[in-house]
């Protein structure tokens, strides 16, 4: 949805004007935790997102402040697309659905023990989660 634009002023509604289709927490889910940068990275994902809907959502999440872009080092054709500080601060929402689809889903194995540890201590997680994130951010800006 179109920046600033809202339905009603229900901070739910809100918030899933921003990043409610699956479309879009799939992409934030793949800049957080599996190093994806590029549209064509975004493309490859498992859940198979059609061109002009990847075009669609990255527009929106970048006019709403979830995300940024910046020109790629070793190609100006390319785009590089990071996580802003807003955007970051989603991690301890995807960290609860994830715990919620652990318990009511069958989860890979190797996401179990990234799910056991949110669970031990979740906020020790978010932390060290977002540290990285945001040294993350740091490093690619440094290197556009």
């Amino acid at each position: 949805m179109e920046a600033n634009k809202k339905r009603s002023d229900c901070p739910l509604s809100c918030s899933l004007d921003v990043f409610g289709d699956k479309w879009s927490l799939l992409i934030i889910r793949d800049l957080m935790f599996f190093q994806k940068s590029t549209y064509n990275d975004f493309l490859k994902s498992a859940e198979g997102i059609a061109t002009n809907i990847l075009a669609s959502r990255l527009k929106g999440l970048e006019e709403n402040g979830i995300i940024e872009k910046s020109v790629h080092p070793d190609s100006k054709a390319k785009i590089l697309y990071r996580l802003t500080p807003k955007g970051i601060d989603l991690l301890p929402i995807i960290m609860e659905v994830y715990i919620w689809s652990d318990k009511y889903y069958e989860m890979p194995a190797e996401l179990k023990a990234t799910i056991k540890e949110a669970k031990n201590d979740k906020d020790k997680f978010v932390k060290l989660v977002t540290k990285e994130l945001k040294s993350k951010m740091t490093e690619k800006k440094g290197n556009s």
